[in-house]
């Protein structure tokens, strides 16, 4: 099943997205994160409690895209209580990036970065045959819940970035119940956008090249995906399509499970605060940074996963970063 949340009147309504894609509000249902809560409570599936739910007149998608009026597909009541993470060195890439990355990966590990060190443990042992944990991943923090904007709203990078660069992942979606218990909502698509300029003049400053702004959704698709995804990312300039390529996500093109990135996340208790919500990106192969693209003010980028329904566009706004030095003021 598909799920969205849009603004109506400046209220949150939650849609179901029938099978010929018609938006249906669901009645007396205020947040998917109510939603979900409500289900943690009755012991029902997400699918369960909203196919079952009365719903309200169709809305037109495209108008609520127009309008600006799509939301992250999950959100905190306060957006403090959202954290925003994510996984790196996941993904397996194209047939002849595989091939050349296993050409790399094949040295003995002196000889390699920590990166690909990093990355050479999870194709090893990320995808555990026991149940034993497997190999423990790159992980990353991006924000809070301030930091996540919808579709078709625009994505804020400040003007001290060195670069602006998009990077289309899979999302996954989660709320901690009143026992401490993890719940998966489902995925969505992301663009977890980065610095990749920052990132590459030293690793060690990975933690400042992800504190930015990240795009999520349109939709939540409940349950597990199929193990193949391919999707296309694009960069759009003044209407023209200024950059393309297809990128592939779902395990099948992942070394590691995603219950393998999950128990590396949620193992931390401070990661299992009852009530909070949680969005996980769990990495890409596929970034226009890699092709020497240089993104300017008013690009547009698109993720476009058409097994996960509508894409996820966003366009990019360089905004003033809005502290000088000794701006800091002691008490």
């Amino acid at each position: 099943m598909k799920l969205l949340q849009f603004t109506d009147g400046g209220h949150t309504r939650v849609a179901r997205i029938d099978p010929t894609g018609a938006v249906l509000p669901l009645a007396r249902i205020e947040s998917t994160y109510q939603l979900a809560r409500t289900c943690i409570s009755e012991r029902r599936t997400l699918e369960q409690v909203a196919s079952a739910a009365a719903v309200d007149a169709p809305v037109s998608y495209e108008e609520l895209l127009r309008d600006g009026r799509l939301l992250p597909p999950l959100t905190h009541p306060d957006p403090s209580h959202c954290l925003v993470s994510g996984t790196g060195l996941t993904h397996l890439g194209s047939a002849a990036a595989r091939d050349s990355m296993h050409a790399k990966i094949g040295r003995q590990d002196d000889a390699l970065t920590d990166s690909m060190k990093m990355f050479k443990w999870g194709v090893e042992g990320g995808k555990p045959k026991s149940s034993k944990p497997g190999a423990q991943p790159e992980w990353f923090y991006k924000g809070n819940g301030r930091n996540v904007v919808g579709c078709g709203s625009p994505l804020a990078s400040p003007d001290f970035a060195e670069d602006h660069g998009e990077e289309p992942e899979l999302v996954g979606v989660y709320i901690i119940d009143d026992n401490r218990r993890p719940h998966r909502l489902g995925f969505a698509i992301g663009n977890e956008f980065s610095d990749h300029v920052t990132e590459r003049r030293n690793y060690l400053l990975l933690a400042h090249s992800k504190l930015r702004q990240c795009g999520v959704g349109p939709m939540l698709n409940t349950g597990m995906l199929p193990s193949h995804l391919e999707g296309t990312s694009r960069i759009r300039r003044e209407g023209a399509v200024l950059w393309q390529k297809t990128f592939l996500t779902g395990e099948a093109n992942m070394c590691h499970t995603f219950a393998n990135l999950e128990y590396h996340h949620f193992k931390y208790k401070q990661h299992r605060v009852p009530g909070d919500v949680h969005l996980h990106f769990f990495g890409t192969a596929t970034v226009s940074f890699a092709d020497n693209i240089v993104l300017q003010a008013g690009d547009e980028f698109e993720i476009d996963l058409p097994a996960m329904g509508a894409p996820l566009v966003n366009k990019l706004l360089i905004e003033p970063g809005g502290l000088a030095l000794h701006d800091t003021a002691a008490l």
